[in-house]
C-alpha cells in the first residue's frame, strides 16, 4: 500500500483505514495559515518541511461557532457530537483516502467541500468518511476552507490592499484546495486530469459558484451539486448576487459592530476575540460578485453557457426543509417555496406580478386541484432544485451544450425516535456509504441503498456517467441523463431505485417554459 506520499511540500505518512487497502492522510496543509497579516486575504502556499510528516489526524476546524453536541438538536446529534474538536484560525488542511498501492496508477479523483451555510462546517464530519469510495477505486480528497467572517467578509481597506482578490476568501480556499489536488493527485497514485468537485448544501452552492467561476478554467472535469443549486422564481432571490460595492458596505457596518476604525485593528483581533464581537452580526452576504472569482449570478452564468461545459450531476432531497422537524428553525431555506398569500386575492395578485400577461394560464393550472388559498398554494409549492435542474436542462439544449446533467431526488423515510423523514443533508451518510457510523437503526435496505448510491456516484466520478454493475455485475437500474425529452429524475427510496417516468410537474414545466421566454432561449 502507498503509506508515504511526496507531495510539493514534503513528504507525508498515512495509516491504513479500517479496511487496510486503504491509506489516510489527515492534516495535510494545503495553504499558509491565513492569521496575522494573512486574515482576509487569499489563499498563499504552504510552507516546505523536513522529513516525514505524521498525517494520522484531522486538522483543526475553522472558527466557527462552539459545537455542543446538543442531542435536542437534530443535527447536533445526527453530526456534531465532539465539543471539544480543536478549533483554530490556522485551518487550510485537507485529507486524502487512497487505494493505490503505487504513483502511476492514475486513479480518478474525488474533491469534496463540505456545507453549513457558509457558516460552518468541517472535513472530520463523520459521514465524511471517504474509505468507501476509496474502495471503488477513488482517490478521495476533502479540503477545509474559511467560513463565516473569516471567509466571507469584504470592506474598502481590503479591496485596496489587493485589488485582485478583494472578498470570497472561503471560495478562493475551495478553488486552492482544488488547484493543490490537480498538482500533487499523481502523489498519491490519482489522475490530475480526471478530477470531480462535489459539495452539498452549500458546500454545492460552492461547487456551481465554482463551476460558474472564470478562475476555474480547467481544473476538474465533472461537478457533483447536492442540494446546492436552485432557482426562485415566486419571490426572486439571488445566491451570489451580492454586488462588490454592497458587500464593502457591510463591511464597514461590521468594523462598526465589533468596535474596530481599521482593518489593521481587525487583523489584531484574537480569532476567539473576534468570533464573540461578532455574535449577533447578521449583515454578511457570503458568496459577492468580484468581478473577479464571480461575475454574475451563478444560475446566469450558467444559463448564458459560460460557466465549465463538463457534465453535472445534481439533486435534492425530497422535503429537504420543507415539513420536517428542522423546519421552523430554518425560515426561508432554499427548498421548497410557494407565492407568499394568506388570501386567494393575495395569491392571484402576486402571481400576476411574476407572470404578467401569462397569470390566467398559470392560475388555471393552480386551480385544477381547487381554488382555495390551501388548494392553490399546495398546486403552486415546487422544489427550488427541481426547477433549476429543469431549466438547466433546457438551456443546455437551446444553447446546444455538449455536456451531460443528471438528476436525482433523494426521499426514504430516516428511521429514528425523532421521524424526521428524509431531511437536509440526510443523503450524505448513502453517499459515502458511511451510514453504519450514524446512531440510527438501519436495517438491510437502507445498506443496499447506500451501496448503489455510493457505486452511482463513484462512475460518474470515473466518467461523467452514472450508469455501471452492482458489486455482484448485475446492471443497476438505468440512469438518464436530464433532457427535455427525458425530463426524468432518478429516485432514492428505501423500497425502490429507479427513475420516475412521470416528468415534473405541470407548474415546473409551466415555470421553465415562462423563464426559457424571459431570457430570450425559447
Amino acid at each position: 500500500m502507498l503509506r508515504i506520499a511526496k507531495t510539493e511540500n514534503g513528504l507525508v505518512r498515512g495509516l491504513p483505514a479500517a479496511d487496510p487497502r486503504i491509506t489516510s492522510f489527515k492534516g495535510i496543509p494545503f495553504a499558509a495559515p491565513p492569521v496575522g497579516e494573512l486574515r482576509w486575504r487569499a489563499p498563499q502556499p504552504a510552507a516546505n518541511w523536513e522529513g516525514i510528516r505524521d498525517c494520522y489526524t484531522f486538522g483543526p476546524i475553522a472558527m466557527q461557532g462552539d459545537i455542543t453536541a446538543n442531542p435536542d438538536n437534530l443535527y447536533d446529534r445526527e453530526w456534531h457530537v465532539d465539543p471539544d474538536i480543536p478549533m483554530s484560525e490556522d485551518c487550510l488542511y485537507l485529507n486524502v483516502w487512497t487505494p493505490a498501492k503505487r504513483e502511476d496508477e492514475k486513479l480518478p479523483v474525488f474533491v469534496w467541500i463540505y456545507g453549513g451555510g457558509l457558516a460552518s462546517g468541517y472535513t472530520a464530519e463523520m459521514e465524511f468518511d471517504g474509505e468507501r469510495l476509496a474502495r471503488r477505486g477513488i482517490v478521495v480528497i476533502s479540503i477545509a476552507y474559511r467560513v463565516n467572517v473569516f471567509g466571507f467578509m469584504a470592506h474598502p481597506e481590503i479591496t485596496a490592499e489587493n485589488p485582485d482578490a478583494p472578498a470570497n476568501f472561503g471560495h478562493l480556499d475551495q478553488r486552492f484546495g482544488i488547484e493543490w489536488a490537480k498538482r500533487n493527485a499523481a502523489a498519491f497514485g490519482g489522475d490530475p486530469d480526471n478530477i470531480t468537485v462535489g459539495g452539498q448544501s452549500m458546500g454545492g452552492y460552492s461547487v456551481a459558484a465554482l463551476v460558474a467561476s472564470p478562475q476555474c478554467r480547467g481544473l476538474f472535469q465533472k461537478a457533483i451539486i447536492e442540494s446546492g443549486y436552485w432557482q426562485f422564481y415566486y419571490t426572486p432571490q439571488h445566491f451570489g448576487y451580492n454586488p462588490l460595492s454592497n458587500a464593502e458596505a457591510q463591511g464597514v457596518r461590521f468594523f462598526e459592530h465589533i468596535g474596530v476604525k481599521s482593518l489593521a485593528e481587525a487583523r489584531a483581533l484574537d480569532p476567539f476575540e473576534l468570533r464573540e464581537r461578532a455574535k449577533g452580526w447578521r449583515g454578511m452576504g457570503g458568496t459577492v460578485t468580484d468581478g473577479r472569482f464571480l461575475t454574475d449570478d451563478v444560475n446566469a452564468v450558467i444559463e448564458r453557457g459560460d460557466a465549465l461545459h463538463i457534465p453535472i450531476l445534481l439533486g435534492n432531497t425530497g422535503p429537504e426543509f420543507h415539513d420536517a422537524p428542522v423546519a421552523a428553525s430554518k425560515p426561508g431555506m432554499p427548498s421548497f417555496m410557494a407565492p407568499r398569500a394568506e388570501t386567494v386575492e393575495d395569491f392571484e395578485a402576486n402571481i400576476r406580478k411574476v407572470f404578467g400577461d401569462r397569470a390566467d394560464a398559470f392560475m388555471a393550472i393552480c386551480s385544477k386541484n381547487g381554488a382555495d388559498i390551501d388548494s392553490l398554494m399546495a398546486t403552486a409549492d415546487l422544489q427550488s432544485t427541481e426547477l433549476a435542474a429543469h431549466i438547466t436542462a433546457a438551456c443546455n439544449k437551446a444553447l446546444g451544450n455538449p455536456y451531460r446533467l443528471y438528476y436525482y431526488q433523494f426521499n426514504p423515510f430516516m428511521p429514528g425516535w425523532d421521524n424526521p423523514g428524509a431531511f437536509h443533508s440526510s443523503d450524505l451518510w448513502f453517499f459515502f456509504e458511511s451510514l453504519a457510523k450514524c446512531w440510527r437503526p438501519f436495517d438491510g435496505r437502507y445498506y443496499d441503498l447506500a451501496r448503489k448510491m455510493c457505486n452511482y456516484w463513484a462512475n460518474f466520478i470515473r466518467s461523467g456517467d452514472p450508469n455501471g454493475p452492482d458489486a455482484d455485475g448485475t446492471p443497476m437500474p438505468h440512469w438518464n441523463e436530464l433532457t427535455p425529452e427525458t425530463p426524468y429524475a432518478m429516485h432514492f427510496t428505501e423500497e425502490h431505485v429507479g427513475t420516475d417516468r412521470t416528468g415534473p410537474s405541470e407548474v415546473i414545466r409551466f415555470i421553465v417554459d415562462d423563464h426559457m421566454a424571459k431570457i430570450g432561449k425559447k
